[in-house]
């Protein structure tokens, strides 16, 4: 009975370290990656549990220091390439105690950190994201890749922003030889980019000119600033099984529709965003509500409408290249079709997950096929439906009219329902007499 307070402080001492070896640095820094992008920059640190951190800035000169509870210290992290336009290093300090780690990330100027944490999903472990955006800068700050828009108000070109899905920390569906969407969508974005801007009257805007994240109201805010005509995001599906396959076209279902004027109503900085000069006439008026949301819904109408005949040409474009998962545009709650302003389709290019699509969607040769058929969609509306001032609208009004004869039709019909004289259909046709033929293709001048 003697030996049992011994042992018991025996025990005690055990559990008393092994609490100690607990506690001590059980957490570490596995990785750490940056992702730049032109008004912001991510740091990931990659880490073996979750991390326990607080975080301060401090300025002459400016940096983020972030402590790491119960982490073992790093000391070698990796250097910042000078297309990093918020940071320019990111180091080890001395830490406030033994059993955690800091962090100093120099910065090249003011900037807004937005720090959090998270938990292990697909190949990721866990994971503190540091989010740096740089102050009074715009999103558009990006002279190697933006193409300038006309100035004057005739002949202006028709810009098509082209929003490549995912990008940097969020790599989207992964195939089973391990091939990342965000890769696939990046590089039919640039070929599609490129067809655009070969096309004289149009222009193309590259939402993500690299490998970086950018939030859902980012890609959209783009759109607008850049005061693109239309908003097309390219994507690849992903299923749980490798058997499906085939691509898709979507569009903004009405339920997300009349959710999407609901917040906008309830914004008014953003009324003058959208509405123009139009939100200056109805400012300060009693009935500001109410026209605001007359006009949005006239909006959203005409970009639904226009986004929905886009999507039918751009199936039919795809029916010729692709297989086709979805015979016909589908509607759905895609928050990158928000825009009440902008029409907007999703293409979803095919399956990653599925073995054969996900080769074919990694062939230089399959990409240009699927940029040339949703190209040659949007090109072919906009030349039937050429927005004013627009240089395909005056390439239009310049296009002589042709008509094809059908069976009843006579020259004077004709003349008749162009609003033009029989003598000058002739003229204009190098007839001879008044006998025309069924299918005889015929030049209407303008009245």
């Amino acid at each position: 009975m003697r030996n049992q307070p011994t042992i018991s402080y025996i025990f005690i001492f055990i559990c008393m370290l092994l609490a100690s070896m607990q506690s001590f640095a059980q957490n570490a820094i596995e990785s750490v990656r940056v992702w730049p992008s032109p008004e912001s920059t991510r740091i990931v640190f990659d880490m073996s549990d979750k991390p326990d951190y607080s975080y301060f800035v401090l300025k002459n000169p400016l940096r983020l220091v972030i402590d790491l509870e119960n982490t073992k210290q790093q000391k070698d992290f990796p250097s910042v390439p000078d297309e990093h336009r918020v940071v320019n290093k990111v180091r080890h300090s001395k830490p406030k105690n033994s059993n955690s780690a800091r962090i100093v990330v120099e910065l090249s100027r003011s900037a807004t950190p937005k720090i959090f944490a998270l938990a292990p999903t697909g190949p990721y472990k866990n994971r503190l994201v540091v989010d740096l955006y740089g102050k009074q800068m715009s999103v558009y700050d990006d002279t190697k890749t933006a193409t300038p828009r006309k100035t004057l108000a005739q002949d202006r070109d028709i810009v098509i922003a082209i929003d490549a899905g995912h990008g940097g920390e969020d790599p989207g569906s992964i195939g089973p030889s391990g091939t990342y969407e965000k890769l696939v969508t990046i590089q039919i974005a640039k070929r599609l980019a490129r067809l655009v801007d070969s096309q004289p009257g149009m222009s193309a805007k590259l939402i993500r000119t690299g490998d970086y994240y950018l939030k859902l109201n980012t890609r959209t805010a783009r759109a607008r600033e850049r005061k693109a005509d239309f908003f097309v995001s390219i994507h690849a599906d992903a299923f749980t099984s490798p058997q499906p396959r085939g691509a898709s076209v979507w569009v903004l279902s009405l339920r997300r529709a009349n959710s999407e004027i609901g917040k906008w109503l309830e914004d008014k900085e953003k009324h003058s965003q959208l509405l123009g000069g139009a939100a200056d006439l109805i400012k300060d008026t009693a009935n500001e509500k109410y026209l605001a949301k007359a006009l949005l819904d006239m909006s959203m109408e005409h970009s639904m409408k226009t986004g929905f005949q886009v999507a039918e040409e751009v199936v039919k474009e795809l029916k010729k290249v692709a297989k086709m998962h979805k015979s016909r545009p589908q509607a759905a709650n895609f928050g990158v079709l928000k825009s009440p302003d902008i029409p907007s389709i999703l293409v979803e290019t095919g399956f990653i997950s599925n073995p054969q699509e996900e080769k074919l969607l990694m062939s230089p040769h399959y990409q240009e096929r699927l940029a040339r058929a949703i190209f040659s969609s949007i090109k072919g509306y906009y030349e039937k439906n050429p927005p004013d001032n627009s240089l395909f609208a005056r390439m239009q009004s310049n296009k002589p009219v042709t008509h094809k004869v059908k069976s009843g039709e006579s020259l004077s019909v004709l003349a008749s329902r162009y609003g033009i004289t029989v003598s000058e259909l002739k003229k204009a046709n190098n007839l001879k007499n008044n006998t025309l033929f069924i299918g005889q293709v015929l030049t209407i001048p303008k009245a």
